[in-house]
């Protein structure tokens, strides 16, 4: 799906390669690495102040957009809820020869269950594959944001940022 965030409502991968915080496709291969899509100049740094290890900066102007140093970042997760934009996520493309992992925040209930087979989805919400849940991570610090962890087919590694929301009839 073509076009860009202010015509579709998600950013493309076009605009999101052109961001200061996605990595290089040779970062994105090395192993577990937070991406940041966030391509706004808009007023926020809580990702700034989750990132015990200085990875991530936003600088004193905080409608600047976030820049992680890579080399600094060890994909903890922490920046993940501190995100009220729900705009960053961990990805692994290591995890296995297969399986590609990804935590992103998720903030519906009921909350999928470790062992769920969940619908992953793109940035449109447009199914891509199944994948499988392997952690659900919601503490109190989290403030009611969910970090879910699925893994998935690494050929559908760049695509898929979510699950398809559970719902019960």
């Amino acid at each position: 799906m073509k076009g860009s965030l202010k015509t579709t409502g998600a950013p493309s991968l076009e605009e999101l390669h052109n961001s200061p915080a996605y990595p290089t496709n040779e970062q994105l291969r090395k192993g577990p690495i937070a991406i940041i899509e966030c391509i706004e100049e808009i007023p926020c740094n809580p990702c700034e102040a989750a990132c015990s290890r200085g990875a991530i900066t936003v600088g004193e102007n905080i409608t600047s957009l976030p820049k992680i140093d890579f080399e600094k970042c060890i994909a903890c997760g922490a920046c993940i809820a501190a995100c009220p934009g729900l705009a960053i996520y961990i990805k692994d493309y290591t995890y296995s020869d297969t399986m590609a992992l990804l935590s992103f925040p998720y903030e519906y209930y009921p909350l999928p269950q470790a062992g769920d087979t969940v619908q992953a989805v793109d940035r449109h919400g447009k199914y891509i594959c199944d994948g499988k849940v392997i952690r659900v991570q919601n503490p109190k610090s989290n403030d009611h944001t969910a970090v879910i962890t699925i893994e998935y087919p690494n050929e559908y590694f760049e695509e898929v940022v979510s699950i398809k929301r559970i719902v019960i009839s």
